[in-house]
């Protein structure tokens, strides 16, 4: 009885003595690692943060108004689908970082375009469009220019609202320069000619120049024959009244003896 309580007490002390022995091999591994150790819990808690703030942003964070200012040729999906591309491009904060003091430019027929978060779930975007005055065809293409004669655009698209210009004789176009025809001052003649069009809320179609500095305006199937330009604000404004009872007909409206006094204004039916 006395040899087996021996011989159990001489095993347990070796099943001591080995745990022991285990504990202090992990222990001193610890010891000897445990710059490893803290550097790896850090790692684990730094994850996990960026995580948390990853999923944060973008729950937190995600847009879902946009104001769009500005635009006439594009509309505003077409602005917006530009703006908030990407993977992550419907996130207001990454957004405000993208677009911090930076405009987005080479966008055609746009100057450029403002981006600004106005809270977490809105942001706005103004956009600057270049001021088209009218476009010439040339070489199977249309070249836009602005008020000074300036081509700013080239394209295979026409733009609603800014109208064909014929009756220029020229013999290039190059892009950022000036249109090379003989007498510059028939710009400011187009520039008023669109403004006051704008004025009376029309929409021209085609500005024709004849030779002899006759202008004709057209508007689908009826032509405006205006004359040499005098007193042109008060044709316009005349047109704005005769075009809605001319609709489905076909013709020229003759006002080049318009004068403010006689008035004389006909209409010959093709």
């Amino acid at each position: 009885m006395t040899k087996k309580k021996t011989k159990k007490k001489k095993t347990e002390k070796k099943v001591y003595e080995k745990a022991e022995r285990e504990w202090e091999k992990s222990s001193g591994f610890f010891k000897r690692h445990k710059s490893l150790f803290i550097l790896g819990g850090m790692g684990i808690l730094l994850i996990g943060g960026l995580i948390g703030a990853y999923l944060y942003v973008l729950s937190n964070y995600e847009v879902t108004t946009v104001y769009v200012e500005g635009n006439v040729h594009y509309t505003n999906e077409e602005v917006i689908g530009m703006v908030m591309e990407g993977r992550y491009g419907n996130n207001s904060l990454l957004l405000s970082l993208k677009y911090k003091d930076k405009s987005i430019v080479g966008v055609p027929f746009v100057e450029k375009m403002d981006v600004s978060v106005v809270d977490p779930h809105t942001i706005k975007i103004e956009v600057y469009e270049k001021a088209l005055a009218g476009y010439v065809e040339y070489l199977e293409h249309y070249m836009y220019f602005d008020k000074d004669g300036i081509v700013v655009e080239c394209s295979d698209e026409k733009t609603e609202g800014v109208p064909l210009v014929t009756g220029l004789s020229f013999d290039h176009v190059v892009l950022y320069e000036p249109l090379p025809v003989e007498d510059s001052s028939i710009f400011q003649s187009i520039l008023s000619i669109t403004q006051l069009v704008n004025k009376y809320e029309l929409s021209t179609d085609r500005i024709y120049f004849g030779s002899d500095g006759s202008l004709t305006l057209y508007f689908g199937e009826v032509r405006a024959s205006l004359g040499t330009g005098d007193n042109l604000d008060e044709k316009i404004m005349e047109l704005q009244y005769m075009l809605p009872e001319l609709s489905g007909k076909k013709g020229t409206i003759r006002m080049e003896n318009y004068t403010e006094n006689t008035k004389n204004i006909s209409f010959e039916q093709d």
